[in-house]
């Protein structure tokens, strides 16, 4: 059943990532551009032929390789479902759709189409898609530090309360 869930929510988040993609080329693919919140957000139009902040320019091929091998990877995760919990899932959701928007945008088009700028700062213009990836991708994050540092204290109050039977029995035998 999961899986039933996960896969429309996966088309839904592909179907609205290349919904905005498709309003940004027929509002502002002319040039213009749309002041959400002035010096703060806008919408512009700008063609992607990199990754990141355009770095790896002109390497579409190589990129959409890559970024086809890493959406197999999530996939193959996500499908065999390993007792991983509902969070890393969700996350797993997540990083698909926002990496299957980018990468039918690299097959149509040859490039990505970005259109959410910042304008508070010196920022790379990027799309819904690239949203999803980054969001989970920080959650993931997240969370392996979280599972760490829980694992870590676990494994400190093991050794602690080994340490306090020990000398209670060591107590209870007579030696110290």
């Amino acid at each position: 059943m999961f899986i039933v869930i996960a896969v429309i929510v996966i088309a839904l988040l592909v179907g609205a990532d290349q919904l905005f993609k498709y309003l940004a080329v027929q509002y502002l693919a002319d040039g213009d551009y749309f002041t959400v919140i002035e010096n703060v957000l806008r919408f512009r139009f700008v063609k992607n032929s990199g990754a990141v902040f355009g770095s790896f320019s002109n390497h579409t091929a190589i990129l959409t390789v890559f970024s086809v091998l890493l959406l197999a990877g999530a996939i193959f995760l996500l499908a065999t479902n390993k007792k991983r919990s509902r969070f890393m899932n969700v996350c797993l959701v997540l990083m698909i759709s926002g990496g299957i928007g980018n990468v039918i945008d690299r097959i149509r088009l040859g490039y990505v189409i970005d259109f959410i700028e910042p304008t508070f700062v010196n920022f790379a213009v990027f799309n819904f898609a690239d949203c999803l990836i980054t969001v989970s991708a920080f959650l993931i994050i997240g969370y392996l530090i979280y599972d760490f540092v829980k694992d870590a204290i676990r494994v400190k109050n093991k050794y602690k309360n080994t340490d306090k039977s020990v000398a209670a029995t060591e107590n209870d035998n007579g030696t110290e």
